[in-house]
This record gives C-alpha cells, structure tokens and sequence, in this order.
C-alpha cells in the first residue's frame, strides 16, 4: 500500500515546482527590477530545480507511474501522462537545470537582465519537463513551444554581443520554419485519422483510407523532431546557436533540451504510430531512423574533427550523440528493440552530466577570458587542475572510453542491436557506425585533453580565478559521470522499465 495517497495533478509535481521557481523570479523582478542579487537569484532556480529533482527521484522510488504498482497518471483527457518515461526524462532536465543555475552563480557576474535570465531558464525547463508528459499532438506542440520561445531569448540574452544576437535571430529563425513544418505535420495527420491523442490516432491509422497524407504527416513530424534533436540534416542551427550563445545555456540546449526532444519523440512513435499497421500501409517508418542515425553521427563526427574551434566541436559533437540516441527508435524495427530503446534513454542519462560539464568547462575559460580555440586552451592544467581532471571525465566519457558512463551506454546500444538485429543488415550498418564514429571521436576529444594537460602553457596568461559556482557545477558534472558507473545498475532499471512499458 503506498504511504502517500497522491491526487493525480499531483503527479504534475516536478513540472510545477519548476514553473512556481519562474514565477517567484518574476515576483523578485516586480519588486526590484535592476536587482543583481546574484546569491537570491542562482540560490531561488537552484532549489526550484533541485526540488523538482527530488520528487521526481521519489516518484520513481515510490512507484508512481509504474503499471506494476501505482500505475500511470493520466490527466486532463489524456492530454497528460505521468509513466516511468516521463519521470525519467523529468530527472535528466531537473539535473541540467540545477547546473546550470548553479554555473551561472559566476558567469552573470557583471551581466543586466539576471533575473529575466533565470526566470527564462525555468520557463524552458517547464516546457521540456511537460513534453515528456504530453501524450497528444496538440501538447507536444504547446510544450515544444513553451520549451523553444524562452530558449530563443536566452540564445540572444548577451545584448551587446553581436554574436549572440546574430545566433538568437538564427535560431529563431530556423525554429520558426521548423515548427511551421511540424504543426503542419501534426495537421496532416489529424486529417487522416480524426484525432490528435496518440492513442486514439493510433487506434486509427489506416482506417479513414488517407494512407498518403497520414505519410506525409508522419514525414514531417520526423522532420520536426529532427530539428528539436539537432538531427542531420536539421542540425546546422546548433553550431551557430551553440557558439553565440552563453555557454552556460549552450550546455542547457545540448543537454536538456536535446533529451526533451528525444522524449517526445520515443511517445509519439511508439505510441501513436504502432510499427505493425504503418507498415501494413507501406509506411516503415523505422527506416527513416536508420538512415538518421547512420548519417547524424557520421556527419556530426566529421565534422566535429575538423573543428579549431573548442565550442563548436562540441556543438557538432552533440550532433554526433544525437545520432547515437536516435539509434533507440531505429532499433524498434525488429522484436525486442524495447532493448536498444532503453539503452538510448541511458545514454542521453549519461549525456546530461558529460556533455554539460563539457560546455561547463568553456563556460569557465570564457570566464577567465581564455581563447576560443584548442591552442588557447594550452596548458590550462598548471593552473586548474581540478577543472581539468573533470575535462578529461568528460572527454573520455563522451567518447565512450571505459570505465566511464558514457563507454557503459554506449556498449548497450552496441550490445542491443547485435541481440536484437537478427541478421537485419540495416541494424548491422548501424551498430558498425556506432563503433567507427566512437573511434573517430576519441581523436578530437583527446586533442582536448592534450592541449589541457601536455602542452606548454600560453605565454603572458595571467593568473586564473576561481569562480565559485563554475568550479562547483563543472566538479559536480565530473563526480556524477564516475558515480554513474556504480549507480548504472537502477538508471538501467528505471530505463527498461520505462521502455518495455512504451513498447511498439
């Protein structure tokens, strides 16, 4: 019996605590508009966000959403759900979102508009924790706006910096078309099924006889989430967003925002797009993921390669992950694939930490005014060791090196696909993609760590601070990408159960 009885918009919880952390940043705000209390401001969407995590952590712990015990929360019509999958996803945001908040305890130092900043962090961060409830078309929708409109803001929140400006029109810009591209998507497909619930338009699928513009539909709803994914060949918006931006919200889009797309996707096409009867209708939709895996990771990695720049390697860099959780959703073309489909959701797990205290780390040398290229970051090591140490966890388990996380999710993707392809040489390609990019990957990310740690240090660099906050998010990131290996045991748990109750 559970000890708590919750009502069910109390499962809404996570979501909540983040949108009453913004609100009470504007109640600060009203009160004192040119307030730079920076201690009031990082601590007010700090504990938001570490309060969102907490129940979040204790729903899953207590049973909420698992079918086996409490069950799933469905509210509002369905519009809402609240299952293993949602909360999962809820912990990934909560966690990018707290380091975040914290890392920008330092880097704000000095910057107007800190209260719109944070308020704007939380607004996003309650968008994307929504879409991992949203359980119609119409919500996904609302949500990926709710989600995007904030994040444009912060792209271009460094006024005088005519980088950020220019990065924030673009990205504006190309989320416009997109999301032009995927209500139009989301139409299509309520033309050809009556229904926008995903299981009811799963319920339909076929059976108004509009077998063609449910396709289309279904194209450009991949379309619309390759673009929230930073999937090729939608991906070329996050170099230059990436690169304007703050480097503090770089790692928030690369990170939450990238696993919040991920979510919504895993729902809409296992849930409203049942493989069995697209297929009966020549619609394999499955195909369309191998294809975008193989060829985001590939051209992600390439292209990351052949940078100079640190910041954009690591924007094409995630483009190359993204690749790989994709797999997660090309893996679902043969039975079983619930497998490869969690092993998705534990990388993007694992994802969160690495690649956060990644931007994290350039985030901390942007503080200290260190260039943006691999020779600016020469020598680094003499003078912060412990930030670089954590820069080479990062490093190393980005690229899949054990013993680290990222080598751990990795190796169930790889695992899963050669347990479940049977043969398919479609999900063989796949999983050798997966091996050939992992390698090409440890090239660019150890230069890094070589430019840090083995070259001699820029000449005339004077001497490094230490930012509080920075220092604190950037070792943080690093204790929980080592932690995560001990700790894999329940996020593997937590991830299968999510996906086996997902199932195709």
């Amino acid at each position: 019996m559970a000890l708590v009885q919750l009502e069910s918009w109390m499962a809404l919880a996570p979501t909540l605590l983040l949108a009453l952390s913004a609100l009470a940043l504007f109640v600060i705000d009203s009160i004192d508009p040119d307030t730079t209390n920076r201690p009031l401001l990082a601590g007010t969407a700090t504990v938001g966000s570490l309060a969102s995590l907490a129940v979040a952590v204790w729903f899953i712990t207590t049973g909420v959403g698992d079918p086996a015990r409490r069950g799933e929360l469905a509210l509002f019509g369905d519009q809402l759900i609240v299952d293993q999958m949602a909360l999962f996803f809820m912990v990934i945001v909560a966690v990018v979102t707290a380091l975040i908040s914290i890392a920008s305890y330092d880097y704000l130092r000095g910057h107007v508009y800190q209260s719109e900043y944070y308020s704007l962090v939380l607004l996003a961060a309650t968008g994307m924790s929504t879409m991992a409830t949203a359980n119609s078309l119409v919500t996904v929708f609302i949500a990926l706006e709710l989600a995007s409109l904030p994040s444009y803001a912060l792209v271009s929140i460094l006024k005088d910096n005519r980088g950020s400006v220019e990065a924030g029109l673009k990205y504006f810009l190309i989320g416009a078309l997109s999301s032009a591209i995927f209500v139009y998507g989301i139409s299509l497909v309520y033309g050809a099924t009556g229904h926008l619930q995903l299981e009811a338009v799963a319920e339909n699928v076929g059976a108004e006889g509009f077998d063609g513009l449910l396709g289309v539909g279904v194209l450009m709803v991949i379309g619309g989430v390759a673009y929230k994914t930073a999937s090729v060949p939608f991906h070329f918006w996050a170099p230059e967003a990436y690169e304007g931006a703050p480097a503090p919200i770089a790692a928030f889009l690369s990170s939450a925002s990238k696993a919040a797309g991920f979510v919504i996707a895993f729902r809409i096409f296992t849930t409203a797009f049942p493989l069995e009867a697209m297929t009966e209708i020549g619609f394999d939709w499955t195909m369309a993921f191998v294809v975008l895996a193989i060829v985001t990771m590939t051209v992600g990695n390439f292209a990351a390669a052949t940078q100079e720049n640190v910041k954009r390697m690591l924007a094409y860099s995630s483009v190359g992950h993204a690749g790989y959780a994709l797999i997660g959703l090309a893996g679902l073309a043969v039975d079983g694939g619930q497998i490869v489909l969690a092993a998705a959701m534990m990388h993007l797990f694992v994802y969160g930490f690495m690649n956060t205290g990644a931007f994290l780390f350039v985030a901390m040398a942007e503080y200290w005014g260190v260039g943006r290229t691999f020779e600016d970051y020469n020598g680094l090591s003499s003078q912060a060791p412990v930030a670089c140490g954590a820069l080479a966890v990062f490093m190393f388990s980005l690229a899949g090196v054990p013993p680290f996380g990222g080598f751990f999710s990795k190796y169930f993707l790889f695992t899963g696909i050669l347990e479940t392809a049977s043969g398919n040489p479609w999900l063989l390609a796949v999983a050798a993609a997966l091996v050939i990019n992992s390698a090409l990957s440890l090239y660019y990310y150890a230069r890094l760590v070589k430019a840090v740690w083995f070259e001699d240090p820029v000449a005339g660099r004077g001497q490094l601070t230490q930012p509080t906050g920075l220092y604190v998010a950037v070792v943080l990131a690093g204790v929980m990408t080592v932690l995560v290996l001990p700790g894999f045991g329940p996020v593997a748990d937590a991830a299968y159960a999510a996906a086996s109750a997902l199932g195709p």
